[in-house]
């Protein structure tokens, strides 16, 4: 059995999201994986099944999170990573995604573009194409964070979790049902400028945005993964759309209420807690996944919340 690339993260019960919102919150802290965040969970198991059958060359499309996680798994297996990112990444990931000695190509506006390219690139004889969030080897590894869960904390009353391409959601809805836990209910959090799992419950069908307009360039997708429009349609997943504004906002508070830095697309998460929403109103206790980030600074942050605010 390979061993994981990915480490057990904790679960901490909030203090200051309990008091703003009169729940019990605890948060899985993904943001302390050695990677920035979840992504290492399935990425990791991938990269590891891709080098096991001889890939050396491992070519991914990334926002800054899933590339990364690549650049680190090619890094302790010995291949060699090339990671194509869009324009809008942030130059902090792409210089974190470097310092693992990948690569990194950017092309084109979002992640749609940079995978095209990678598609292309990946096409060449001994590479491998390594997805970002679609494909059943990285649900099944990210499904590892609920079989930690379970000997973590009492089951909660609901899961909030962030949506760009729908990993982490197919992933944690496979893990619930693995661990006895497919009664607990999803709250998918997606930025308005990039809601496409929201778009796809509603037409019950997937749905191709005609553009992206978010900042929060890891959840920066047209189209969510077919999989987990089909666990919509047999698992209690409630989309959830809020601003870039409350997601950087979120990301500040929670800086000063933990002292941990995450990025936008987590934010997303988090702000469905400090604002609230009534797709909660039942619940008294929620796990929020603190699903972490490697393209930001709290310089970045505090830009954007100034931008957003004009």
């Amino acid at each position: 059995m390979m061993p994981y690339l990915h480490c057990e993260t904790p679960v901490v019960e909030s203090v200051p999201l309990r008091e703003c919102s009169g729940k019990r919150v605890f948060l899985k802290m993904e943001c302390f994986q050695h990677a920035g965040s979840y992504k290492i969970r399935g990425i990791g198991r991938l990269c590891q099944e891709s080098v096991a059958s001889g890939d050396r060359h491992l070519v991914a499309s990334s926002g800054g999170n899933a590339g990364y996680a690549v650049a680190y798994a090619g890094r302790l297996l010995g291949a060699r990573v090339t990671v194509v990112v869009p324009g809008a990444t942030p130059e902090v990931a792409c210089q974190r995604i470097r310092g693992e000695g990948a690569e990194v190509i950017v092309h084109g506006d979002i992640w749609d573009d940079a995978n095209d390219l990678a598609l292309q690139l990946a096409a060449e004889p001994g590479r491998r194409y390594i997805p970002p969030f679609d494909h059943p080897s990285i649900w099944s590894g990210h499904a590892t964070l609920v079989e930690e869960l379970v000997r973590q904390m009492e089951k909660p009353d609901a899961v909030v979790l962030s949506v760009g391409g729908g990993g982490l959601l197919s992933g944690v809805v496979e893990g619930l049902h693995q661990q006895g836990w497919g009664d607990v209910p999803v709250v998918a959090v997606e930025t308005e400028g990039a809601a496409s799992f929201g778009a796809a419950v509603r037409a019950n069908r997937l749905v191709r945005l005609e553009k992206v307009n978010t900042i929060a360039a890891t959840l920066g997708v047209r189209q969510v993964a077919s999989q987990a429009l089909e666990w919509s349609r047999k698992h209690p997943i409630y989309p959830h759309a809020v601003s870039d504004a409350a997601a950087v906002r979120a990301c500040l508070r929670f800086v000063d209420d933990h002292r941990v830095l995450v990025e936008p697309a987590c934010g997303a998460s988090l702000s469905a807690i400090y604002q609230g929403t009534p797709l909660l109103d039942f619940a008294k206790t929620v796990l929020v996944v603190v699903c972490g980030g490697t393209g930001v600074s709290r310089e970045t942050l505090s830009c954007w919340e100034r931008e957003l605010a004009s």
